[in-house]
């Protein structure tokens, strides 16, 4: 589903990074911005999870570091029908997650300490699961590879810009300073635009099949609700350094992103929530009650300092 679209997207974003080229350097440049971008997402392909891990500080954790985390997303995974992924855990105050990696095989999905601060057992089961689905469908290294070009296209955008101010009006390419100047502006925007129009299409989908995968869609509602609220509120310093890997979380970590517009990293949270509402009806399910605040350490979590800590805590997930 949406794949077309998305190879659309794809090879738009291509055109538009061989477009950048021949703006530098005519016929030439464009056949070498083509084989640049071969090369990058060749190397986005085998390494795209440690670049994005390493960019966001991911520290991985094991059963013996946080026992109840791991085995949730164990059990998880195998509702999905999926291998176990690597876990790590982002030192990070804002609520958020992503899943990263080229295949099912070697995929990692990141959360970070806010989020496991901030959210219940079962709202960090369908942010899990919701991750798990972008791992099923092959949305993270769709993600990656986007990613990849659109900050490739205005690293060149703003060479081609330098080039077009100082001098460079030989080229055969019929720009000239005007056309130069229109390509650096433009060219971002477009390639900005294609970006959130894969992460739009992803994220509905994801959210659908997560829910489907935990069981609870009103538990990921309600999660994606308290996420965006808390990540208004809160800044996440290392994805507003890393701007590109926006897209590749749950809920838009950068500031000042809310409204469901051509410039928004995500859907509209109202939209995705009632996305799930709908799903929650169509399986007879009603909302609950509140959940609990604070089940990650601080005295909140029970006397084993949180589910997710060593010593297995007494309290046990929606998966039995």
């Amino acid at each position: 589903m949406n794949y077309f679209r998305t190879a659309l997207l794809l090879a738009g974003l291509t055109a538009l990074f061989m477009g950048v080229g021949f703006l530098i350097g005519g016929a030439g440049g464009a056949m070498i911005a083509l084989v640049v971008a071969a090369g990058m997402n060749l190397f986005a392909y085998w390494n795209s999870d440690k670049m994005v891990l390493s960019m966001h500080g991911a520290q991985e954790i094991d059963p013996r570091t946080a026992p109840d985390l791991y085995a949730m997303v164990a059990e998880l995974a195998r509702r999905a029908d999926l291998p176990m992924p690597r876990l790590y855990v982002m030192d990070n105050p804002q609520p958020n997650a992503f899943a990263t990696g080229r295949n099912p095989q070697n995929a990692a999905i990141a959360v970070t300490t806010g989020l496991l601060r901030s959210l219940d057992q079962s709202e960090i089961a369908g942010v899990v699961a919701h991750e798990l689905a972008h791992i099923a469908n092959r949305d993270t290294l769709i993600m990656t590879v986007t990613a990849t070009i659109a900050g490739a296209i205005s690293m060149l955008g703003n060479f081609a810009m330098f080039s077009g101010l100082t001098g460079n009006r030989d080229n055969n390419n019929g720009f000239g300073l005007i056309g130069t100047m229109a390509m650096v502006i433009l060219a971002p925007i477009a390639a900005l635009l294609v970006q959130m129009a894969i992460s739009r299409t992803r994220e509905y989908a994801a959210d659908n099949l997560g829910a489907r995968i935990s069981g609870e869609p009103l538990a990921l509602a309600s999660a994606l609700g308290k996420i965006a609220s808390i990540a208004h509120l809160v800044p996440n310093d290392t994805a507003e350094h890393q701007p590109a890997t926006a897209h590749m979380f749950i809920i838009n970590p950068l500031s000042g992103e809310r409204m469901d517009n051509l410039f928004s990293t995500h859907p509209a949270t109202e939209n995705r929530i009632a996305a799930l509402q709908q799903l929650a009806a169509a399986f007879g399910m009603r909302p609950a009650a509140p959940p609990r605040h604070g089940v990650w350490g601080g005295g909140q979590g029970g006397p084993d300092g949180g589910p997710w800590g060593s010593g297995g805590g007494s309290r046990r997930g929606p998966w039995g």
